[in-house]
């Protein structure tokens, strides 16, 4: 076949993409006044969290292979391009000082490296063999858990990540904001499919295709994270004291769980090592800090395990 033949395949299969369609509502955007502009730009962004929430028992099955991967010694792994990518970069680098995980234990892959994330690099995505080439870079095993995050679905880039992935035997998820009756996928364990229609403008997958995305990725880690005892209530106790902002959130943290005053807070803070949780077991078991280590060791970092000492 040529390559203009291959070219007016592409044409066709693009077309058909829900994601490159025109929006009835947007129609005379071009004309309207900046207000009315910003109108249309937020009805539109309201049915996004509708068409998230439709998903909800699909990214339950996808947290559910996260917390058994991680706990098993298991990485989660994004793979993605261009806006989705960038995306998946945010997500896992947030991770570690909101929730003390290692750099290593949720990483992001964007094609065209990392270079990518901040200036476009055409051309990246349009091979199946380059996402391939990245997992098996990142030395993908059966532990693992890889997800693709593709916008349209189609990204050669993501494809062939997902599949080499699932010939390592890692688990996979592949996130796409194309109708699920659509999806053709057949390596993806979990698809998530928010279908949030045309956008406002033609094709610019960044609005709210881009804003569903990152809806799901802030469900797949929080809620993995809260299984895996790194909330108490609804705070996050496993946050790095890497900055000034984040010591005195974790004191405030202390305070707000144990009743202490901030000296009493800071000296805890202090005999714990830095870390928050030993801290509230130390004052809320009346223990040790070693102790305190001990009991969160025996109850999988749980805190209110430790505290009761339910082990």
């Amino acid at each position: 076949m040529s390559s203009a033949d291959d070219a007016k395949d592409l044409f066709a299969e693009i077309s058909k993409l829900h994601t490159e369609q025109r929006n009835k509502n947007s129609m005379d955007i071009d004309v309207r006044s900046i207000s009315e502009i910003l109108k249309i730009i937020n009805d539109e962004d309201k049915t996004v969290p509708l068409a998230v929430e439709k998903e909800l028992p699909y990214i339950e099955q996808a947290v559910e292979l996260v917390v058994s991967s991680l706990k098993n010694g298991g990485r989660l792994l994004y793979f993605g391009a261009g806006t989705s990518g960038r995306l998946g970069v945010i997500d896992a680098a947030e991770c570690p000082p909101t929730f003390g995980t290692t750099p290593e234990l949720i990483q992001a892959f964007i094609a065209g490296g990392k270079e990518a994330m901040f200036k476009a690099q055409e051309g990246a995505e349009d091979l199946e063999e380059n996402g391939a080439k990245d997992v098996a870079a990142a030395k993908v095993n059966s532990k693992d858990v890889v997800c693709g995050i593709a916008a349209s679905r189609r990204t050669p880039y993501v494809i062939g990540a997902v599949k080499k992935a699932k010939q390592l035997g890692a688990k996979t998820i592949y996130i796409t904001c194309n109708p699920r009756e659509e999806f053709n996928i057949k390596e993806a364990d979990v698809a998530i499919c928010p279908y949030v229609g045309p956008e406002v403008i033609m094709g610019s997958t960044r609005m709210k295709s881009g804003t569903a995305q990152k809806l799901v990725l802030n469900m797949l880690t929080t809620a993995s994270m809260i299984r895996l005892g790194k909330v108490y209530e609804n705070m996050m106790i496993d946050l790095q004291m890497t900055n000034k902002k984040l010591i005195e959130r974790s004191k405030r943290i202390v305070m707000t769980i144990t009743g202490v005053s901030y000296e009493q807070a800071a000296d805890y803070l202090k005999k714990a090592g830095g870390n928050v949780k030993t801290a509230l077991v130390m004052i809320k078991a009346k223990i040790s800090a070693e102790e305190a280590r001990e009991r969160l060791r025996k109850a999988d970092g749980f805190v209110k395990k430790a505290i009761e000492g339910k082990l």
